[in-house]
């Protein structure tokens, strides 16, 4: 018997139409696409994991050894650690992370800016505006700003028994300090746009002890020059509340770990936690570990790295 091509098309599609799948089915959820896994943040760590100031230096190649030994991506360095300024040795830093496969990716330098007299902040901001240039010849795209402190307790060890916290000179306020801060500041951003580096200010005691006092400062400056750098131990009470504050302004992080317990304190920070917030935060940039702890730095280093590797997977 023969069939016309109408009875044709219309018998096959009756039996396609048969055989088409549920949407709500088993198999449709099966083929559905899944959601791609977290990208990993990229690790750095800081030279200051390896010289806590009690020690002779570690000189900053064999962190950039150490580094690449670990297949961290990144050097953060310590402006104090370094041997020299000069132009040669700023090349062979440079030259030898890039032999190691290495990015030098901050530069964390000591600035105050809270002082009344005028002559004092200058030789800050002219310190600082010196250090964006080493940066800019070691290739590194961002420094660390401190805002300073009051000082009126000298010694560090004992502002660190006060929990950071230390009064005004006499006669003056915050609202001083943040205006001699603000407009120390500025005076950089010129030599930042020019170099292409990132002012990124940390909350490191001082007037950015709070994310009120940080967040203060960041909003005053508008330039794209100016960022925010988050250390995640520098918040010692009620930490990630104030940390989740400062995340979605954050360029640049530095994460604190404590093996055989903190040089001046040490804080149980659950970093599981931490690298959601950053997600949430969509937060793209490096993790620089500053391992602050009395372990020796080479083991102490390596179990930081494998701790934030595992709070990231």
């Amino acid at each position: 018997m023969s069939i016309s091509r109408r009875d044709f098309m219309r018998n096959s599609l009756g039996s396609a139409a048969m055989l088409t799948i549920p949407a709500g089915s088993a198999i449709a959820a099966a083929t559905a696409p899944v959601a791609a896994p977290a990208k990993p943040f990229k690790l750095a760590v800081s030279t200051y994991s390896y010289w806590h100031f009690r020690t002779p230096k570690v000189p900053i190649e064999k962190v950039i050894d150490e580094a690449a030994a670990l297949s961290v991506e990144g050097v953060d360095i310590l402006h104090r650690q370094m041997e020299s300024e000069d132009n040669a040795y700023l090349q062979k830093l440079k030259r030898h992370a890039f032999l190691n496969g290495v990015d030098l990716v901050s530069l964390s330098i000591h600035q105050d800016f809270v002082s009344p007299d005028a002559a004092e902040r200058q030789k800050d901001i002219d310190h600082t505006i010196k250090c964006i240039e080493l940066a800019y010849k070691m290739g590194i795209p961002c420094i660390r700003l401190n805002s300073g402190r009051w000082g009126t307790i000298k010694s560090f060890d004992d502002l660190m028994a006060a929990r950071g916290v230390e009064p005004a000179i006499p006669g003056y306020t915050e609202d001083d300090a943040f205006k001699w801060c603000i407009d120390s500041i500025q005076q950089c951003l010129d030599k930042a746009a020019q170099c292409g580096v990132v002012l990124a200010l940390e909350n490191h005691w001082g007037l950015t002890s709070t994310p009120e006092g940080l967040l203060r400062i960041r909003k005053a400056i508008d330039s794209p020059w100016m960022g925010i750098l988050l250390d995640t131990g520098n918040f010692l009470e009620n930490p990630y509340d104030k940390l989740a504050m400062v995340a979605p302004h954050a360029n640049f992080v530095q994460a604190k770990t404590y093996y055989g317990g903190g040089e001046w304190y040490t804080l149980d920070l659950d970093y599981p936690r931490i690298i959601r917030m950053l997600r949430e935060a969509r937060y793209n940039g490096y993790i620089s570990i500053e391992f602050e702890g009395k372990e020796a730095a080479e083991t102490g280093v390596r179990k930081s790295v494998d701790m934030l590797r595992k709070a990231m997977s």
